[in-house]
């Protein structure tokens, strides 16, 4: 494995980090725990994971994933092995089950010790705001268009002095921001700058793929010049970047198969790209999930690469990608496929 620190800290990291969405749902705990075993085996001490989790969001498994993580921990006793990240949900109809004040002090406040509890730990390594409050444009949309019925009022300063808060009582130790813009990203950076004391975030989560390279635009400079680093999820676009899915295939426990809603990486420029970049994996002998996330493990501004599994063959291969070097030849073919069908998936 090779790893990282995470951007101002001391804190080493694995660059393939264990992410965990499907379990309570796509996996049961049994799974989740095996999956833990063996990523922690293989040298990767990263996980992360979500109130929200597992997905689609429901009330019935709501934080699931978190309670199949604190049994872990209880059982194994090895919560100082791992470095934990887990994230407050947004506001959205989806989720007004979990709550409606949004980011509000008492509403972190709440989520904060509900995922302490379930996670079954005194702390968390990493905390994270799933998507923002305001209307952006995030979770499969090209462009920003302007909200006037949008009402959010600037309140990143008030997070802040919330997050700082926790930090000092040892809740948590670092924060994040997830689903991010570059405006937004910046509004979080420039007021922890001005205000001495309030916390700096120090990861972006968003989605990154051959089939999404948006990051590219605006926010990799950002995570450059400013040292914030990605943490890129759906590095194989919700596993169509496996080849799973072509020829119509529809395996029946994948993801897409299960849940159609999630189809931002199933329409047709996405699967044409995916049918370009499964010819050129072929002819270079090369297994197209690793290509994949071999491109994204090595982009000068990540952290690290959240790799999801329902089987632990899935994982054993995700995991191994750190190892491989994709030569000239194969990144030129990758520009070019890029530069054809450029971000198929936003």
């Amino acid at each position: 494995m090779k790893n990282t620190n995470l951007p101002y800290t001391d804190i080493e990291v694995s660059k393939i980090c264990l992410g965990t969405m499907t379990w309570g749902k796509q996996n049961t705990e049994e799974e989740g725990h095996e999956q833990m075993d063996f990523a922690l085996d293989n040298g990767v001490n990263f996980f992360d994971t979500a109130e929200l989790y597992p997905v689609p969001a429901h009330p019935d498994r709501h934080s699931a994933t978190e309670k199949i993580i604190g049994t872990w921990f209880k059982k194994n006793g090895n919560r100082d092995k791992v470095i934990l990240g887990t994230k407050i949900a947004g506001k959205a109809e989806f989720t007004k089950f979990i709550r409606t004040n949004g980011f509000s002090p008492d509403a972190i406040r709440s989520a904060v010790e509900g995922s302490l509890e379930r996670l079954q730990t005194d702390y968390i390594d990493l905390y994270q705001l799933h998507w923002p409050e305001r209307n952006t444009n995030y979770f499969g949309k090209r462009g920003y268009k302007h909200d006037i019925s949008d009402h959010w009022k600037d309140n990143i300063h008030q997070v802040l002095e919330t997050m700082r808060d926790l930090i000092r009582e040892g809740k948590i130790r670092h924060v994040g921001i997830s689903n991010e813009t570059p405006w937004g990203t910046m509004r979080f950076l420039t007021e922890s700058k001005v205000h001495a004391g309030l916390p700096r975030a120090i990861t972006i989560q968003n989605p990154y793929s051959l089939l999404n390279r948006q990051f590219e635009v605006g926010l990799s400079e950002i995570s450059l010049r400013e040292k914030i680093g990605l943490l890129a999820y759906s590095p194989m676009g919700f596993g169509t970047l496996s080849g799973k899915y072509l020829g119509g295939m529809k395996p029946a426990t994948s993801r897409i198969t299960l849940f159609p809603n999630y189809n931002r990486y199933s329409n047709d420029p996405a699967i044409k790209a995916t049918e370009m970049y499964h010819e050129l994996a072929q002819k270079h002998g090369l297994s197209m999930a690793q290509m994949a996330l071999a491109f994204v493990n090595t982009r000068p501004f990540l952290t690290s690469t959240i790799v999801g599994a329902t089987s632990i063959k899935q994982l054993k291969e995700n995991i191994e990608s750190i190892d491989l070097k994709l030569n000239d030849e194969v990144l030129e073919g990758i520009e070019a496929i890029h530069n054809s069908i450029p971000n198929p998936a936003p």
